[in-house]
């Protein structure tokens, strides 16, 4: 499958399937989208009818042009086969291996965010914590399901996790202690909204966590808008001066500052840009997760503002990296040589599956966006998961399971998207949140414009 489109003076050809990336003329982009519905004389007669007062157009350039285009075709650089439907579901009906847990360590949180799909962190349910036992089988329950995988990730979550934070550092310290007789390497992250941060936090998470996420939504006064406590004060002048101070000892090691825009900052490139400004080069921007009634709940209307967004936010990235201040945007990281592998590509997160949310009392979800819903309850992490026709149901979701995205060109990008989102837009974790489906495919335009242009500077 071709995916063809132009942005920022670029003619891009997208062959789905092999990863090819083409950048062209325009001659060579209009001849691309007719060779598959035309035949080499009405392709010379159109292209002809066109550009035929350029002197550089003649019937043997259009001619020698096809013939380029067949070549790439044969070499499987374009018009490629798609070969992977049979195996999206034979991966995951083969796979037994949890390879993830997010360890929600606090069903409570210090800040009162309105556009919290956690309920505050209370999920909907009563506030409460981790104890020191229940993380600890949490641990043990991965061992046990990780088989032969060395590598396991868990992630410290809420509510906020540093209410919790010294039942925090004992599960690092026991996983610490089992992870070599085991043969296991646990890598952590934690995600904070930076209010208890303090030297000891920094200190610890520095050390311990390959990972932090530090949550801010950027300028002072979109983040002070949501971002506050119970007794109404913004939170902005509290976590931002912990934030650099916390990267500024980080010494290199990976974090993101992770920020929501709602419909009150379809601008939301310019907070990410104050970010940027701020100091902090990892950056993170997720459009709002809320039922489509809310008042900060994105439009339609904004669709087309949210696109411009993203394109200022790409030609602004590649003007900062020439500028030597550069910084990372979550969502345009794009390895178009190495990486991910085509197991990963076609199915996705593997949540419910390979990775799991625990609750502070040990119940088992397939990601923290069910958390809270009974309908999704996998089990528990001393009996494992019971609820195996649920599984079977995650089994399925992967980049072929839709009849909406067989034809989509960003589905190997995509891996058939989040079933979280799905289900939250649709009622089903096999239907399709179309509204997150256009902001992704713009992103991934966005991140492949960059690397063509940075192929270009080199």
């Amino acid at each position: 499958m071709v995916h063809q489109y132009k942005l920022n003076g670029y003619n891009i050809v997208l062959d789905t399937c092999s990863g090819s990336v083409h950048t062209v003329d325009e001659v060579a982009y209009d001849i691309i989208a007719m060779y598959k519905s035309s035949t080499p004389e009405e392709i010379v007669a159109k292209i002809l009818e066109t550009y035929g007062h350029l002197p550089d157009v003649t019937e043997e350039e259009i001619l020698g042009c096809i013939e380029d285009v067949r070549a790439l075709e044969a070499a499987g650089k374009l018009f490629s086969e798609d070969k992977y439907e049979n195996l999206a579901y034979n991966f995951k009906n083969n796979s037994n291996v949890i390879k993830a847990l997010c360890l929600h360590v606090a069903h409570t949180c210090n800040l009162n965010c309105s556009y919290c799909f956690a309920s505050q962190g209370k999920y909907q349910g009563d506030r409460a914590l981790m104890s020191f036992e229940v993380g600890k089988q949490a641990f043990d329950f991965l061992i046990a399901n990780s088989g032969s995988r060395k590598n396991l990730e868990v992630d410290f979550f809420g509510g906020e996790p540093l209410m919790n934070w010294d039942v925090v550092k004992q599960l690092v310290a026991y996983a610490r202690s089992i992870e070599k007789e085991h043969n296991k390497n646990f890598r952590f992250t934690l995600t904070t909204n930076g209010v208890l941060v303090d030297d000891d936090v920094i200190d610890f998470c520095n050390k311990e966590m390959s990972n932090v996420v530090l949550s801010l939504d950027g300028r002072k006064e979109v983040n002070d808008h949501f971002r506050r406590d119970y007794a109404g004060k913004g939170s902005y002048d509290t976590i931002v001066p912990k934030f650099q101070e916390f990267v500024k000892r980080r010494g290199g090691k990976n974090y993101y500052v992770r920020g929501t825009f709602t419909h009150n900052n379809v601008d939301f490139t310019n907070d990410l840009f104050h970010m940027a400004d701020l100091g902090f080069t990892e950056l993170s921007m997720e459009p709002v997760v809320c039922p489509p009634n809310d008042p900060y709940a994105l439009t339609q209307e904004d669709l087309p503002k949210l696109f411009e967004q993203y394109e200022i936010l790409a030609k602004e990235m590649i003007q900062r990296k020439k500028e030597g201040r550069p910084f990372v945007f979550y969502h345009y990281m794009l390895d178009l040589k190495h990486g991910p592998c085509i197991y990963k590509r076609i199915t996705g997160c593997g949540s419910g599956t390979e990775y799991m949310a625990v609750t502070p009392w040990g119940e088992l979800f397939p990601c923290h966006q069910f958390v809270g819903d009974p309908k999704y309850s996998l089990g528990n992490i001393w009996d494992g998961v019971t609820n195996k026709t649920v599984q079977d149901e995650f089994r399925s979701c992967n980049a072929y399971a839709r009849p909406e995205c067989k034809d989509c060109w960003a589905k190997l990008y995509c891996s058939g998207g989040c079933a979280a989102n799905a289900y939250h837009a649709t009622g089903s974790i096999s239907g399709v949140y179309e509204y997150g489906c256009e902001l992704f495919k713009k992103r991934i335009e966005c991140a492949v414009m960059m690397q063509v242009a940075e192929s270009e500077d080199a």
